[in-house]
């Protein structure tokens, strides 16, 4: 056992290797590092495992606590099933490249929740927005190449406000320990902000639906499971209990169902549902209480499982029809049967169906909400709740494999592909039948029965009556028609406003800039000629030999004039 190894050292051993390996050596290696990671930490104790003095701080790489136990096995089952998946991967599809970028990034998300200092949490903080960049910029095209600028930017300014907030906080409070912070000074607002920006908060989200829809199929899969959750984690630890947080959490269950309705593209429908998602997390870390925390982490385990699990549908049939836009698929149940099967126990799952996973945690935010007095907020929830289901549990495999016939036919995936779907489809099932296989794992005491009559009658009654409300708008002929189109959200302010003002700025700029300098130079033209003509001879150009003599005259006149 070699507890006393940071989780994420042997991930970034496995990615300096495995652009030398190949075949089986490679897939071996790559599957080895998850699961021995995984069992290896099963033995790891609560506590400080490494501490590190560097320039008069006392770095902690590898401190252990339940929340951070919790996450770390979360991200060895994401990191495995998103290794299997991309196995097929072949160097015509950039491998080695996409390989090293997902061990490295999987490496950096455990080093976040592992990090007991800021410091080393911005270390890990960069490493996860550098890594992940590659895995779009592996598919190739212009778009993909914009798309990963703009992500990296946005992650990279994240990275700033952690670093100033850390010096800051640090300078005010005299510890870089990364525990509770709160929100009392400057310092703690930039970190806040830090983590606000990778959690994907209203108006800083556009990085997700922006970047992810253009990931490789097999990418999407791995950025759809750590930069938002290390996030959640990130604010689960520092910032518990921060009330504006419920806000925050509550209009980003909310805004992105309108968005994703609309939408053709479905993995940037899902990449819309993932900021839906991760929103209920956030009102469960703001609430604060032991329910609503714990519900919060639970269900950013769920969600790492079931989201993986559509990205990882859609990405198969990126990967075998080449297209991806509801207006351009349908009728592919008849050669993909077994990818319909686990697309649909994912939505199921994400729409918390009983027996599936999503139920298991996303009522224990929605209970604790009520119960501490927050009925509006719980409303918000039961109807981001609603939309869920609309965007993502029926929209996601009614136009992928069902709707119209598009007369695509195709065979199923890769087979690497279709049993990293089922062992997600069946940890969904597993946990939404079996909760206390994850309630056992939560860092808090868990006081709470998912499976209450109530519980059972109340979702069953919102999702009957939300599939009703879909089922007639689309008879009705009200629902919107998916069309080829590009949505563009808040990031129109950057992409199609700033340009634009840059634009007409710069072309009124170079105008005045021309206009003035037209003026001057006349105006000195014109000056030049009324010389000329008011003072004659005088005014003209003069051969240098000219004055010369000229200058020979006036010094002898000179010297006449001292001798007499």
């Amino acid at each position: 056992m070699l507890v006393d190894l940071p989780p994420f050292v042997p991930f970034f051993v496995a990615a300096l290797l495995v652009p030398f390996l190949r075949g089986w050596a490679r897939a071996a290696v790559m599957l080895a590092v998850p699961v021995l990671g995984g069992l290896n930490l099963v033995g790891v104790g609560e506590g400080v495992h490494l501490q590190v003095d560097f320039l008069g701080y006392v770095l902690t790489p590898y401190r252990v606590d339940r929340l951070s136990l919790l996450f770390g096995y979360l991200f060895h089952i994401a990191a495995f099933l998103g290794i299997l998946f991309a196995l097929h991967l072949k160097r015509e599809d950039r491998a080695s490249l996409q390989h090293a970028a997902a061990l490295l990034y999987a490496g950096g998300g455990l080093g976040v929740v592992f990090a007991g200092d800021l410091i080393t949490l911005f270390v890990f903080w960069e490493i996860l927005a550098l890594a992940s960049v590659f895995l779009i910029w592996a598919q190739p095209g212009e778009r993909a190449v914009r798309s990963g600028l703009r992500y990296l930017a946005f992650n990279i300014l994240s990275g700033l406000f952690l670093l100033s907030g850390t010096l800051i906080y640090s300078s005010q409070t005299g510890s870089i320990e990364f525990n509770l912070i709160g929100l009392d000074g400057v310092g703690s607002w930039l970190i806040f902000l830090a983590f606000g920006i990778k959690a994907g908060f209203p108006l800083l989200h556009t990085w997700i639906t922006d970047a992810y829809p253009e990931a490789t199929a097999t990418g999407a899969v791995f950025l759809s499971a750590f930069t938002t959750k290390a996030a959640v984690y990130a604010l689960a630890r520092g910032f518990p209990g921060t009330e504006v947080l419920i806000y925050i959490g509550v209009v980003m269950t909310c805004f992105p169902i309108f968005y994703a309705v609309i939408e053709n593209n479905l993995r940037r429908v899902l990449a819309y549902s993932m900021i839906n998602q991760v929103g209920f997390m956030v009102v469960g870390i703001g609430l604060g209480t032991e329910l609503a925390l714990n519900g919060a982490v639970s269900h950013a385990f769920n969600d790492v499982i079931f989201k993986g699990l559509l990205f990882m549908s859609m990405g198969a049939v990126l990967h075998m029809t080449g297209r991806i836009h509801g207006s351009d698929l349908g009728g592919l149940y008849k050669s993909m049967p077994l990818t319909t099967i686990f697309c649909i126990v994912g939505a199921a799952s994400i729409s918390a169906f009983p027996l599936f996973s999503g139920f298991v945690s996303k009522s224990m935010v929605m209970t604790a909400a009520i119960e501490e007095g927050h009925t509006w907020i719980w409303l918000a929830l039961l109807f981001a709740s609603a939309g869920v289901l609309e965007h993502a549990g029926i929209k996601i495999p009614f136009f992928a494999f069902f709707a119209h016939d598009s007369g695509i036919r195709t065979s199923e995936p890769p087979r690497n592909m279709l049993f990293a779907m089922g062992i997600a489809a069946a940890l969904c099932i597993a946990i939404g039948s079996f909760p206390t296989l994850l309630y056992d794992l939560l860092p808090w005491p868990v006081a709470y029965e998912p499976y209450d009559l109530t519980h059972v009658l109340t979702q069953l009654q919102l999702l009957f009556f939300a599939i009703l409300g879909v089922v007639w708008l689309m008879r009705s002929g009200i629902y919107p028609p998916e069309l080829p189109s590009v949505n563009l959200d808040s990031d129109w302010l950057y992409r199609r406003a700033a340009p634009s003002v840059v634009h007409t700025v710069g072309s009124a700029v170079h105008r005045a800039d021309a206009a003035l300098r037209q003026s001057v130079v006349g105006g000195l033209n014109d000056l030049i000629h009324q010389a000329v003509r008011v003072h004659g001879p005088l005014a003209r150009s003069w051969p240098v030999g000219s004055m010369v003599l000229w200058v020979a005259i006036m010094l002898v006149a000179y010297l006449l004039l001292a001798l007499l």
